[in-house]
């Protein structure tokens, strides 16, 4: 996106009360503005709306209220390429046909990155700036200030993981000179997220807002996400120091603990749990009417936004190629009496679950006012698994955390047996990390990580994705290549700035 563009996204997000989603189609009669930049930031109450801001730009990845992507969310750039998910016809994002750099939820991906981004940047430099006096309760400002570096730092992680290549954006543009930054390469995207998110944790509060602020981002979500984002950088790099930094942010994680019951992680009666790292939160609006297909910067309703999902009826409805579906991979990686199944994929295998059973779905089935759970801590003690096998650690140490996973799956029903522990014998390397990549697809199937865990599994050599490894899901439709791990770079954006370049093979 070009920085012009960024910047009128950021005028547009000033003069127009920072919704944070969708909304009824009245408030689509927007008055004339009313209040300036320079007249605002002026007060915490101001400061609070122009982040809440920068929160609703998770509206746009989560639910399904995108004008430029023909009115259904983006996620399915992220939920269908791997091998835990399918749904009938030739989806191009499941199996890479026809992917192309006009593609509408490619840019409005690529738009929502950047409109995130160039919200954090400008709260960023008001704080910067900030008068004395603004402020008046005890380190909110640094607060602020660390919640708008985990945004930016996880719009900058996303952006990796979908095109590999994308401008990094710390600034807010003042000239002509600022407006077309270059692409950029290697690990630069995830670079700059782990600046953010390291600073982050130092400045945001340990563990939880106040009950009226519960879903705001906290310090043990910043070292989870900061962990994360080392090990998929390590990932890339193969580097033994990221692994290690990475194990050192998740220790820093307090006052968490797994659920007892898997299933909770799911529900919309136990949202924000001990578990849960960070969560889009989901939910009505004031008068409980929830219209899920008007873009989030459409108006100023102040109310959250619906989570969309291709799991449910209306969803099937809606799209063309019907709902999201388990691969047989999916449906043949638990045993049988793994009380996972059951929270996970329906009695005959035949549909997924997660977020249906427990949840609260509205609109005829189309969206759902359960919160997505993005980083939970099963997702944690697995990666901080990957990260002690992949430096060196303690085989052991590393089986151990796979098994704390198993023991509250197993246990959640009172006692169970299955699925028992790994055996903590076990030296070879390759063999545990075999066991690490199948727990995070019985553990975390359905939930948007699995594509970009193969993504990087395949850059670090531990898996090699090709027409073989793809085969027993899609044997007749599609041919996979390499350059299938980096999407195109919309076309808009390549036409409007010429220092982006486009990626291989499109």
């Amino acid at each position: 996106m070009s920085r012009i563009a960024i910047k009128l996204s950021g005028v547009v997000f000033l003069i127009s009360a920072f919704i944070y989603v969708a909304c009824n189609k009245k408030a689509l009669n927007i008055p004339p503005p009313t209040q300036s930049e320079s007249s605002f930031f002026t007060s915490e109450s101001e400061f609070r709306t122009a982040i809440i801001g920068a929160y609703s730009s998770l509206t746009d990845f989560y639910s399904s209220a995108n004008s430029g992507s023909g009115g259904s969310a983006v996620l399915e750039l992220w939920f269908l390429p791997g091998d835990d998910l399918s749904q009938n016809g030739s989806q191009s994002f499941e199996f890479f046909n026809g992917l192309n750099p006009s593609d509408g939820k490619l840019n409005q991906f690529f738009k929502s990155a950047y409109v995130m981004i160039g919200r954090a940047n400008k709260v960023l430099q008001k704080i910067a700036t900030v008068k004395d006096g603004v402020y008046t309760t005890p380190n909110l400002k640094n607060y602020n200030e660390g919640e708008m570096l985990f945004l930016r730092g996880f719009a900058h992680f996303m952006l990796w993981n979908v095109f590999g290549t994308a401008p990094v954006d710390t600034i807010v543009v003042e000239s002509t000179s600022q407006f077309n930054p270059p692409s950029s390469s290697g690990t630069q995207l995830l670079d700059q997220s782990i600046e953010d998110l390291t600073r982050a944790a130092e400045l945001l509060p340990a563990t939880a807002w106040d009950a009226k602020n519960t879903g705001r981002v906290t310090a043990n979500a910043a070292y989870g996400m900061l962990g994360k984002v080392l090990v998929f950088r390590a990932s890339a790099t193969k580097s033994a120091a990221d692994y290690q930094s990475a194990i050192a942010a998740f220790n820093k994680i307090t006052g968490v603990s797994l659920v007892t019951n898997f299933g909770d992680n799911f529900s919309a009666d136990h949202e924000n749990g001990s578990e849960s790292l960070f969560e889009f939160q989901a939910g009505y609006n004031i008068s409980g009417f929830q219209n899920p297909w008007l873009a989030n910067d459409a108006c100023d309703c102040g109310v959250a936004g619906a989570y969309y999902q291709m799991f449910y009826d209306g969803a099937a409805t809606y799209m063309s190629d019907g709902r999201y579906l388990p691969t047989n991979k999916l449906k043949n990686i638990f045993e049988v009496g793994d009380p996972r199944f059951e929270f996970t994929l329906s009695a005959d295998s035949s549909q997924i679950v997660k977020y249906i059973v427990g949840g609260d779905v509205t609109d005829g089935g189309v969206v759902s006012l359960n919160n997505h759970r993005v980083l939970r801590l099963a997702d944690v003690l697995l990666l901080k698994a990957e990260a002690v096998l992949q430096s060196g650690g303690s085989t052991t140490e590393a089986i151990g955390l796979i098994n704390e996973v198993r023991a509250r799956a197993r246990n959640m029903v009172g006692g169970g047996t299955i699925p028992a522990d790994l055996s903590t014998a076990e030296t070879d390397k390759n063999s545990i990390m075999q066991w690490i990549m199948d727990e995070r697809l019985r553990e975390l199937a359905a939930e948007g990580h699995r594509w970009f865990d193969l993504r990087r599994w395949n850059m670090a050599g531990y898996i090699t994705l090709d027409d073989t490894f793809f085969s027993s899901e899609v044997p007749t439709r599609m041919t996979y290549d390499p350059h299938f791990l980096y999407f195109p770079i919309p076309d808009g954006e390549t036409s409007k700035n010429p220092n982006i370049v486009q990626n291989q093979g499109y």
